[in-house]
């Protein structure tokens, strides 16, 4: 997904587990197990079951894995060791999301945030509100090949711009999202843009290419349905903008220079800048531009009465770590002038950690593996290759909790398959695009849906019906396949 995004590793080397001992019965039953635990925990607790309850359904279903292996023969130590490997895996991910948690809180009292939503307001409303945030969202994605990046950065100023305008923040995450996937698919400098070509056996830019055959039609038909549903948006809080505007610059100083702090950031990570090192970058001048520009918000946030040292780092330091907010009156913005900073992203953090407790204990006993060869087995005819492959990748997401797993698994398990149908490789890269990068972020224990739904402050479930450009890329790849639209034919030398 991201070449020097702010995501885990690239795992091209991923060494894939078999056991010969788990037929496939045995290794759905896990499967099985976690998702009616899940369904019945989302129905008792609804919104709240990411407070805690469906991490710890995910270390039930990592159990009932443990037992399945060992019942199997798989060594307890062996899954506890994939668990470290696959916990290891999400070390960056886990440091980003506090990086994107002290950012989020220096850009608030910095005026960074409140600027954004100002400017915002003036030039964006809710017609076309929606679609743009698909195009902006997609242009930045492109330049930084980080869906990520693009949600830490744009994409929560898009949030707050929306909360103002009265748009359902479902809605304006599913935009923001399809948007920065579409970037992240077609950009070469993303990651999983590297990898899957590298899994089936072409080259990046063939992949590239031959991706936008389905990716321009999926992302036409997201930008239509935006336009559609935004002519038709009815909202509370569009009719009249004036109050909290005012609301807005008796709170801050609002001032255009504070857009170079996120132009910088965007500037380092286009140049590969080490994520973190650029996130943490942003934090810091977000800091500076606070003393700078916010003095009186940072003496507030540091409990003194006037600026000095002491003040002013313990403002800094408290936007960074736990809860601040600013001051203001007009109840519309209260909502928004509030970060939680590190503290805040624990909650993600502790489901990824869980997610990859269930994807590794799968993994270690094989599961993952008989899953997607009992699939392979299912099908015959070309069109059977594809959709085969696209439901391991969907599986793989929900199981493994993981993206990369859900390009490299099928990848290496369904290479010989294309080839020996003379199918060209980037067929099959093509497939574990569309089907495998860009749904990880619709399933809300995936390190995707969790990452997204924790930075943009909106639960998976509320956001993945809007998704559009997501949940459509797998059917698109499927039409093609289907109606044999550009399935390019191995050349026989």
């Amino acid at each position: 997904m991201k070449s020097q995004d702010i995501t885990p590793r690239v795992p091209q080397d991923e060494h894939i587990v078999e056991n010969k001992e788990l037929n496939i019965w045995e290794a759905l039953i896990p499967v099985f197990a976690l998702v009616g635990m899940l369904a019945y925990n989302v129905y008792t607790y609804g919104e709240d079951a990411l407070s805690g309850s469906n991490q710890f359904v995910l270390l039930l279903g990592a159990a009932v894995a443990a037992i399945v292996g060992i019942f199997n023969k798989v060594k307890f130590e062996q899954m506890v060791e994939e668990v470290a490997e696959n916990v290891k895996s999400t070390t960056s991910s886990i440091l980003i999301l506090l990086m994107v948690g002290a950012l989020a809180g220096t850009w608030l009292i910095s005026g960074i945030i409140p600027t954004m939503i100002y400017y915002g307001l003036q030039v964006l409303n809710p017609t076309i509100f929606l679609a743009a945030c698909v195009v902006i969202c997609a242009i930045i994605s492109v330049a930084t090949g980080s869906s990520w990046t693009t949600s830490a950065t744009v994409g929560i100023a898009l949030i707050g711009i929306a909360d103002a305008l009265g748009v359902p923040l479902g809605m304006t995450a599913g935009a923001i999202l399809s948007g920065a996937y579409f970037g992240d698919k077609i950009s070469p400098m993303s990651d999983t843009t590297n990898l899957a070509p590298a899994m089936a056996g072409t080259d990046l830019f063939t992949h590239i290419r031959y991706m936008l055959f389905t990716t321009v039609p999926t992302i036409t038909v997201t930008l239509i349905v935006f336009v559609i549903i935004g002519l038709n948006l009815e909202t509370k809080g569009s009719a009249d903008t004036h109050e909290i505007l005012e609301s807005i610059e008796a709170a801050i100083n609002v001032s255009p220079w504070l857009f170079v702090v996120p132009i910088l950031v965007i500037i380092l990570i286009v140049k590969k800048t080490p994520p973190l090192i650029a996130l943490l970058i942003g934090t810091v001048l977000g800091g500076i531009a606070a003393l700078i520009f916010q003095p009186d918000i940072v003496t507030s946030v540091g409990g003194g009465t006037s600026l000095d040292f002491s003040t002013g780092y313990k403002g800094i330091m408290n936007a960074i770590t736990t809860d601040t907010f600013i001051p203001t009156e007009n109840d519309a913005l209260k909502g928004l002038f509030k970060a939680g900073g590190m503290a805040k992203m624990m909650g993600t953090i502790w489901l990824i950690l869980c997610a990859m407790t269930f994807g590794g204990v799968m993994d270690a006993i094989g599961a993952l593996t008989t899953i997607s060869k009992a699939l392979l087995k299912l099908f015959h005819t070309t069109f059977g290759l594809f959709a085969s492959t696209v439901a391991s990748c969907l599986a793989l997401n929900v199981t493994a909790s993981d993206q990369y797993l859900a390009i490299v698994v099928p990848g290496k398990m369904y290479a010989k398959a294309f080839k020996d149908k003379g199918l060209a490789p980037e067929n099959l890269s093509r497939t574990l695009e569309d089907s495998g990068t860009v749904t990880s972020v619709l399933v809300p224990w995936n390190t995707c849906g969790a990452y997204q739904s924790g930075v943009l402050g909106v639960d998976t479930l509320h956001y993945a019906g809007y998704a559009i450009f997501n949940w459509l890329s797998p059917f698109t790849t499927l039409l093609f396949a289907g109606l044999n639209i550009k399935i390019r034919q191995l050349v026989k030398k």
